[in-house]
């Protein structure tokens, strides 16, 4: 990024190529629209190409980057003024099952997975966004805090909350479709 931010522009598509799947993958667990993401992900190295005198090569590329989509990311609610509905589209992840499963595993794991992935619909956005970034982005916990602005510790208290507010969601939904069965 300190070639592009010099002039050197042609390295942006070496930054493209590098970060352009874990950025959508988490503008896509952010919003669960493949659709809107890929806009998005353009928007940010957009954003990246317009703001990159912002860049001082101080912190991490990736902080800048994730700081960008986080403010892209709330532009974007702002103008459509809601959240979308759940993180991830069911339907993309069906690809994912099969293998040697039996039909009744696979309905068995893709009915956990749709617990889930509504369990993950119902977190706060400011959990769901903590979640994203630790658990999917495998991000630690310090890049976390850098790109949020606040403390490590601060990130580590909302990690355990969110996940225990996703434990709670899941098992809620768990039960509920347990009690439709019979």
């Amino acid at each position: 990024m300190l070639r592009v931010k010099a002039g050197d522009i042609d390295k942006m598509g070496l930054l493209f190529e590098r970060y352009h799947r874990p950025l959508f993958a988490f503008l896509y667990h952010m919003t669960g629209q493949a659709h809107a993401c890929e806009d998005l992900v353009q928007n940010v190295f957009y954003r990246m190409l317009k703001y990159r005198h912002t860049f001082n090569g101080e912190g991490e590329f990736r902080t800048w980057m994730y700081h960008l989509a986080r403010n892209i990311l709330n532009d974007s609610f702002r103008q459509t003024e809601r959240w979308g509905g759940h993180p991830f589209d069911i339907a993309d992840l069906t690809d994912k099952l099969g293998g040697g499963i039996s039909a009744d595993e696979q309905l068995e794991k893709q009915q956990e997975l749709d617990a889930l992935h509504e369990a993950l619909g119902k977190l706060s956005p400011e959990h769901r966004e903590v979640l994203v970034l630790s658990r999917f982005q495998e991000l630690k916990y310090e890049e976390i805090a850098a790109i949020l602005h606040t403390t490590e510790g601060a990130v580590k208290v909302r990690v355990h909350r969110a996940l225990g507010e996703l434990k709670k969601n899941f098992l809620k939904i768990e039960n509920g479709s347990k009690a439709h069965e019979l």
